[in-house]
């Protein structure tokens, strides 16, 4: 009984792994105090590693709530015509009608999207908000 950590060290104290292993392992939570730079290592790979989708007890339809509400706030700001949150939600890209938004506008329009995600969203990490504005002109030579 106990916590995986205090499981996991019995477990390993049962098969004799050295000391500095279980050390690293017993403060990747920070119930225990970090005795070495491994020990540091194993607490960031875990915060790295539980941030991928799927890795924590998280459902899918959760998931894509939070990729929904990325995108929905996006697509609430004037002159955008479209908005997809990739990378499991670490960059949303977001194209904008160009007869509507100049390039100052493109630019001004990433940094209140960003803001607006920092106040209404929690996330780990940072997201990359990528705004294009792209006009296309195709001729035909006949």
């Amino acid at each position: 009984e106990g916590s995986h950590v205090d499981i996991g060290i019995k477990i390993l104290e049962k098969f004799k792994i050295e000391k500095e292993v279980i050390d690293a392992m017993k403060s990747h939570h920070g119930e225990y105090p970090n005795e070495s730079i491994e020990s540091v290592l194993v607490q960031v790979a875990d915060q790295i590693s539980g941030t991928r989708p799927g890795a924590r007890k998280d459902t899918l339809e959760n998931y894509l709530k939070r990729l929904s509400s990325l995108e929905n706030i996006a697509l609430a700001f004037n002159g955008v015509e479209k908005a997809w949150a990739l990378q499991a939600g670490r960059e949303i890209r977001i194209f904008v009608k160009p007869g509507e938004v100049d390039d100052l506008g493109a630019k001004n329009l990433a940094r209140e999207i960003a803001k607006k995600i920092q106040e209404e969203l929690r996330y780990p990490g940072e997201i990359k908000v990528n705004v294009i504005r792209e006009t296309r002109v195709i001729e035909y030579a006949k």
